[in-house]
């Protein structure tokens, strides 16, 4: 099959006659391999990446979304559950399509693939633009509050503070992710493990309290169940966004060792991993903590500790910290790739798709992505501005698994290690349709704004994408600014060793 992605990209490569220590440089880097991403990741990074993607703040902080939209205990959890099944199918497409379309990038690289580059551009305009930049500086932001939330127990943080130690977190981060993969890995798996230790301490608590006879509110787990649709739809949409982020590994599969046996792993271990740990969480949960007090906002995870953990009370704020800096690490790992892979295609600026000749790492889509974190950061709308995009989110997903049947039709003899049964893509695409369309119902006038931002893309699409008879002196700037960026920060265009 002919590939109908450019692979090759157009950017200058440092002359490296006259730039002998880079010459050096390269050789010893890359030796034989070449200037390219190295296949680093293992099963349980992989597994690491999802895992510590999907639980971020909100399992800690308050689940109440999906508790006021059910209206009962019981229906929540059948909730969370059923939001849980959801994903896993959506993962068992993406295990398709991971496997027979093996690029960086995840639905971007599919809907490139089957719909050309329009499509896939506003895709990566939304979600490197704005999507992830934002998520990014919320999740830093939680990060530091409960950081230091144990300096002010009784009273609110203060602002300044809370935004320069996000600013730091942000700060190290990109460090580590622009020093080597290996470091950004090894932080990606320690604060994993510290966020299910810590919902492992929850579940282990609620256990004891079960065993204690504190089962007060499972007496009648469906009484007050809500029996409009419309807000039980609500509540599968807040149960459906704590798990995003099982679709993150798709984005760095060219960095995956064996992609066609670990991806699927990696996907179907995470995602019944979480799904357990989100029910037997909301269980303990509601050992300790009535659904009155979830739904006037508490931050359960802390309210539990107070109660039960006594002067060790604070260890819970520290490992909901610890839990949002991996979700940091995650974020800026996986998005810098799409930065990445968007710069190889043309899509974004070109030094964006370079290597770092000695430590073989993206750097120059790691800074920007930190960079752009950091100009959100200093925001006051960035909350608003996540919620007016967030159904993106979902359409874009859809459109990923409509091409799983779409390229079915058009390309039938496809390679396909994995194929899965066509009733689960159907399933998910309804479902997903569905999902798009409850935020015009729900919140319209977000919705509207969230699809102006969107167009947005449209513009710049046709002036730095379509339009191919830019002025000379435009582009001769650009390959000058991108030569010296290259020089700067001694990256090239990745290679592929030639066999």
């Amino acid at each position: 099959m002919e590939d109908p992605m450019p692979k090759e990209s157009s950017a200058k490569k440092l002359d490296l006659e006259k730039e002998p220590m880079v010459e050096k440089l390269e050789i010893e880097g890359a030796k034989e391999e070449g200037i390219v991403l190295k296949q680093n990741l293992s099963l349980i990074n992989g597994i690491t990446v999802i895992v510590g993607s999907i639980i971020g703040s909100g399992i800690f902080v308050s689940p109440k979304g999906v508790l006021k939209g059910s209206g009962s205990v019981g229906m929540s959890l059948i909730v969370w559950l059923l939001s849980g099944v959801y994903s896993m199918i959506g993962a068992f497409c993406y295990c398709e399509l991971g496997t027979s379309i093996v690029r960086s990038g995840a639905d971007y690289a599919y809907i490139y693939e089957a719909f050309g580059p329009f499509l896939a551009f506003l895709r990566l305009w939304v979600e490197c633009m704005i999507v992830r930049p934002c998520s990014q500086a919320i999740v830093a932001l939680t990060f530091a509050y409960y950081v230091i939330e144990p300096l002010f127990p009784d009273c609110d943080q203060p602002e300044v503070p809370v935004r320069l130690l996000a600013v730091v977190c942000i700060l190290i981060l990109t460090f580590v992710n622009c020093a080597n993969v290996g470091w950004a890995t090894r932080v990606q798996d320690v604060f994993t493990y510290a966020k299910l230790a810590a919902l492992c301490l929850i579940i282990v608590t609620g256990f004891v309290q079960l065993g204690r006879g504190e089962y007060e509110h499972f007496q009648e787990p469906f009484a007050n169940t809500e029996t409009n649709i419309g807000e039980i739809s609500l509540a599968f949409y807040s149960g459906l966004f704590a798990y995003n982020g099982w679709n993150y590994l798709n984005f760095v599969i060219e960095e995956l060792k064996d992609p066609y046996k670990n991806l699927p792993k990696a996907i179907w271990i995470s995602i019944i991993l979480v799904t357990c740990v989100y029910v037997m969480t909301n269980v303990a949960y509601f050992t300790t903590v009535s659904p009155d007090e979830i739904l006037g906002g508490a931050a359960v995870a802390v309210m539990f500790s107070r109660r039960l953990y006594g002067i060790m009370w604070w260890i819970m704020p520290v490992f909901v910290s610890l839990s949002t800096f991996g979700g940091v690490n995650g974020i800026l790992f996986t998005t810098s790739r799409l930065f990445y892979v968007g710069g190889r295609e043309g899509h974004m600026p070109q030094i964006l798709s370079m290597v770092q000749i000695q430590r073989l790492t993206p750097m120059p889509a790691c800074l920007f992505m930190g960079a752009l974190s950091l100009c959100y950061l200093a925001s006051s709308d960035i909350y608003a501005l996540i919620t007016y995009v967030g159904f993106a989110t979902w359409l874009s997903i859809g459109m990923a698994v409509v091409v799983l049947m779409y390229l079915r039709w058009k390309r039938p003899d496809m390679p396909r290690p994995i194929k899965v049964h066509l009733i689960w893509p159907i399933i998910y695409t309804i479902v997903t349709v569905y999902l798009v369309i409850l935020p015009l119902y729900a919140s319209p006038v977000e919705t509207f704004i969230g699809l102006g931002i969107i167009c947005t893309g449209i513009p710049v699409y046709i002036i730095f994408i379509a339009w191919t008879s830019k002025p000379k002196i435009f582009t001769r700037y650009m390959d000058g600014m991108t030569v010296w960026l290259q020089k700067f920060l001694m990256v090239v265009p990745e290679e592929k060793k030639v066999d």
